[in-house]
């Protein structure tokens, strides 16, 4: 990529106000996302987390992937909750994010501050697999576009990358989201237009699958529902699974 194009998108990116919005968030993150709905379908903050690594995982396997032998990447890590959960499962485990406020936690694994949102600081091909998970409706307008064709500068052929989002079809999702100061930005998009944006950067999707139907409660012992709704476009969240052509 030309030096021009680089510096085109680092003054998109300047203009994004990720960063800020989110060093303004990270110090009471966890009460800005505290709402009455969100409390009432999971007690333990981190069951959201284990369901977005058993949703990915679970794509992986149907595709007989070995993600054990991936340098995984995961695009907006924030805090890096998914990154300690998962990490140990991969090759190697790393993270970036536009936001030095939300990367001062107490991080497990290797993790970098983007310099732009839009541009992200490793050298093409050097990644296995990529997760951007809750990222792109904070991401708006041709920066959607910017931003995931350096996710596809950034793996290596035959490499996969994996969104997961937010559902607008589900009410109570769309209801979460209008209330809570983190999604002041939010622009939601569904799992079709997620699919567009990956195929125009020449992402070939494998599978999507919804997912966040039953509450923490109801997941230990009716978890099995969840595989028999996987293609109900009604869950709370979804999953994109990708591949970057070879």
């Amino acid at each position: 990529m030309s030096e021009s194009w680089r510096e085109g998108w680092r003054r998109m990116g300047d203009r994004d106000q990720v960063a800020p919005e989110f060093d303004q968030f990270a110090g009471s993150y966890d009460d800005l996302l505290a709402d009455p709905l969100r409390n009432r379908f999971a007690v333990d903050p981190l069951h959201f987390h284990r369901r977005k690594w058993w949703i990915v995982k679970s794509l992986l396997e149907i595709q007989g992937i070995d993600y054990g032998a991936k340098r995984w990447l995961d695009v907006g890590c924030g805090r890096g909750e998914l990154l300690r959960l998962a990490g140990r499962n991969f090759a190697e485990a790393i993270g970036c994010d536009p936001s030095a406020g939300m990367l001062r936690a107490d991080h497990s694994f290797h993790v970098v501050e983007q310099k732009s949102p839009v541009l992200l600081p490793f050298e093409d091909g050097s990644v296995d697999f990529v997760t951007a998970v809750c990222v792109y409706h904070h991401v708006h307008g041709p920066a959607r576009k910017l931003l995931t064709d350096e996710v596809v500068r950034v793996l290596a052929p035959g490499g996969q990358c994996c969104i997961v989002e937010h559902n607008p079809w589900n009410p109570v999702t769309r209801a979460i989201v209008r209330r809570c100061p983190v999604d002041v930005d939010a622009e939601l998009l569904t799992a079709g237009q997620t699919r567009q944006l990956m195929s125009e950067s020449r992402l070939l999707t494998l599978r999507t699958d919804n997912f966040l139907f039953l509450p923490e409660a109801c997941f230990e012992r009716f978890g099995w529902l969840e595989g028999a709704f996987r293609k109900l476009p009604l869950g709370g969240q979804y999953c994109v699974l990708a591949r970057k052509e070879s």
